[in-house]
This record gives C-alpha cells, structure tokens and sequence, in this order.
C-alpha cells in the first residue's frame, strides 16, 4: 500500500482513539515507506529525457577537450629528438627507474641551416632543353630551320644570305650557370635569363668580356644566372627550341636540378622550379627575348625585361607583354642604332595607354616602362659594360631590389659596395 493509501484510512478519529502502540506503528511505516520509493526508482532504466540532458554537457568538458592530442605536425623530429612511443597497451608493473624525456618539437630549427662555404659558382652544363640543336620550322617562314644540305652536313640560311653549318654553330647545348656566393635559397630570389648578342660565345664574351656574371655577383641582389648558348660566334639571331610554345618553361624545369646541385643543396631545386624570371637581352638576344614572352609558357613568372640596346623587331611582342603585365617591369636602353624601333615602341605604348619614362634614377616599380637613351659615343660592343652607365645589368638590378614591391619577390640583402 502506498503512503496516500495509508493515510487515506487513517482519519482523525481513528488518530484520537489509536493507542501508543498503534502510533508507534505508523511512524515506523512513515520512513520505511517513502525508501522503497527511493529504492524503485534507482532499479529502473533510464527515461529519454535522462539521456537527452546527460549528452547535453557543457562543451569542453570532456577529457579530449581538455587534455587534446599532441599535434607533432610542424616538422619530423631530428635525430637529437627522442619522441616517447605511448602504447595503449595492458596495465604493465611499476618500476622505480625514470621515464625516458621527451619534447614536443619547438617552431625553429633545431640545427641551424648551413650551405657548404664557397665561393661564387660558375660553369657550363649541357641541357636538352637549351636553343640548339633544333629540327623545327622556322616561325618566319614555316619552313625548316635546317634549309641546306651538302653531302651529310645540315645547315641553315640565315636571313642575310649566309650560310652556316649545324656542326659548327647550332650544335652548342652549354648553359652558362652562376650562383654567387652570397646566394640564399631561403630568401626571395630571382632566376636571370640571359640572351646574348650575335657574334659571342659563353666564355670569351658573356663571361669574360661583358662580365654578366660578375654583374650579378656584385649587385648583392639575391639573383642568380642561367646564359644559353645561342648561334655560335655567328652573326645570327635564331631563337632555336625558344621559338617552340613552352620553350623558356622547359628550359628553366631542367635548370632547376643543376641550380640546386651548383648551390650545394638538391633539395633546392624545387625553389628554383618556381622562383621569379627577369629576361635580359642583348643587340640580338631581342629574337629568344620575345619569343619567350609570347610562346615561353611562363605567365607571370616573368617579372621583368631588360633589353640592351636590343629593339630591332618583334615591336608587337614587346607591347602586347607590357600592355598586359602590369605587375612586371619593362626598361629598354637604347643607342643610336636602336633608337627609331625603340621610339615606335614608345608611340605603340602611348597609343595604349601607357605610361613610358625616360630616366631610370629612382627604384623600378611594378608597371614601370623605362626608356633609356645613351649619350653619343658610347659604342654597341662595349654596351653591356658600358651603356648610360657602367656595368647596366648590376645597376637595373639594385634599381629593381630597391622597390618594396618587387623586394618581396627578387631581392636579398645588398652588399656594402652595391648601395
């Protein structure tokens, strides 16, 4: 009987002629009676609404929220690191001797970065990818590049008439590479396409005599340099493999191992793969130049053009670029051999609507269109070394590093000589 039953036949009349020991009775069923109560109800199950509130916790206050898994996800541990294996493992006896320490691996490099000392590198390294050979068709007239044969030699007829041999002048697969010294694949870089005049070879002249390595070395700029071997010692403009769609992109990936391996590090060479583009071309590296922008596959890889007295054509090519690249930089110095092609480039600009300067005496911007005009007696040979100022590749470099904007992407640190 429950305890509203029990009280039910207990009226107040029957409380007032209950004994002592009917009374003692009911007072021991008052207690015993609201236990049971209690009792049934820990032996049931539990209802939804039970289980609704319990899976309602406060958040965060589970174990996993509190004490979350370690995330080790920064970097591998160095060899130095000794990382505890926990096992969930059965229950194991306790021992008296200390757990082997262990840390979690901190944000900085345990062991410092550390390229192999040495000095600026400079050498030759054959590419397949470089200008010559090449079997195509030459853009100009769709035909093939290779037009003359004589018994077993194959040779090409140039646009002034002469004729020159595969063997002798479009056999030349040499790159000339250079990593100066002072050189950081940690910080932002910038990869230099260099296209040489007619009438040159790597050594005596891009090296030796127009000293563009040496250029380079000396801006302090974080730059490094790739010089294919173009027509040798010919007075001959073929851009070769650089005429092809995608040429300049498959020249810079298979340059990008030998960079890496030149700097003292093969794991480099995927930074080299994607590292900014400046293109430099000299009297009639104009033709590889162009090219490369219009077919070359590297979009806005290429972050800036420099042409050493070099507009003589392909004036299309160089104003479509400019027109729709407006984050790179385009300076142009010119003597009086160049000067009319270079002021129709100006005029195809203006018509644009672009603007074009004529002094390069402050930092080279993105969008900046330099044209530079040399004074009277400076000669086309020398004009590498010597064009509106000496030594013109260290100078638009320092003038390119020397921009906020453009520091972010090619420049490192300028050396004491260079400011």
């Amino acid at each position: 009987m429950t305890l509203p039953g029990v009280w039910g036949h207990l009226r107040a009349n029957d409380l007032q002629r209950a004994g002592p020991r009917r009374l003692g009775w009911i007072a021991v069923l008052s207690v015993m009676v609201p236990l049971s109560l209690v009792l049934a109800q820990c032996g049931r199950a539990p209802n939804a609404s039970t289980l609704a509130a319990n899976a309602q916790a406060p958040a965060g206050d589970t174990f996993n929220d509190r004490f979350p898994t370690p995330r080790l996800t920064d970097r591998f541990p160095s060899a130095s690191e000794n990382f505890v294996q926990r096992q969930p493992a059965q229950p194991s006896p306790k021992v008296q001797a200390e757990p082997a320490p262990y840390r979690v691996a901190s944000l900085g490099p345990t062991v410092p970065y550390q390229r192999p000392d040495q000095g600026d590198q400079t050498t030759l390294v054959s590419l397949k990818s470089s200008a010559f050979p090449y079997l195509g068709n030459n853009p100009r007239t769709d035909e093939p590049f290779m037009n003359i044969t004589k018994g077993d030699r194959r040779g090409h007829r140039s646009y002034g008439g002469r004729v020159y041999w595969q063997d002798e002048t479009y056999s030349d697969s040499r790159v000339l590479m250079h990593v100066p010294e002072h050189f950081d694949v940690r910080k932002p870089g910038v990869i230099v396409v260099f296209f040489h005049g007619n009438g040159a070879t790597l050594e005596r002249d891009v090296r030796d005599r127009q000293l563009v390595p040496q250029q380079i070395s000396d801006s302090g700029v974080n730059a490094v340099l790739l010089a294919p071997q173009l027509a040798v010692d010919a007075a001959d403009s073929s851009a070769g493999k650089f005429w092809q769609p995608g040429g300049l992109k498959r020249f810079l990936d298979e340059s990008s191992g030998h960079l890496a391996s030149l700097y003292g590090d093969a794991g480099a060479a995927k930074t080299f793969a994607n590292m900014p583009v400046i293109l430099i071309g000299y009297s009639g590296g104009f033709l590889p130049t162009a090219w490369s922008l219009e077919v070359g596959g590297l979009g806005n890889r290429v972050r800036g053009v420099f042409l050493l007295d070099a507009v003589y054509g392909e004036l299309d090519k160089f104003a479509s670029w400019i027109e729709h690249n407006r984050t790179g930089f385009f300076v142009s110095a010119y003597t009086r051999y160049t000067k009319r092609h270079d002021q129709e480039l100006i005029q195809m600009l203006k018509e644009k609507g672009v603007a074009v300067t004529d002094a390069l005496d402050g930092p080279l911007r993105p969008g900046s269109v330099v044209f530079v005009q040399s004074a009277d007696g400076v000669t086309h040979r020398d004009y590498v070394t010597h064009a509106w100022t000496d030594n013109p590749v260290r100078e638009v470099l320092i003038k390119m590093a020397a921009s906020p904007a453009l520091t972010r992407v090619a420049a490192g640190e300028q050396s004491a000589t260079s400011r």
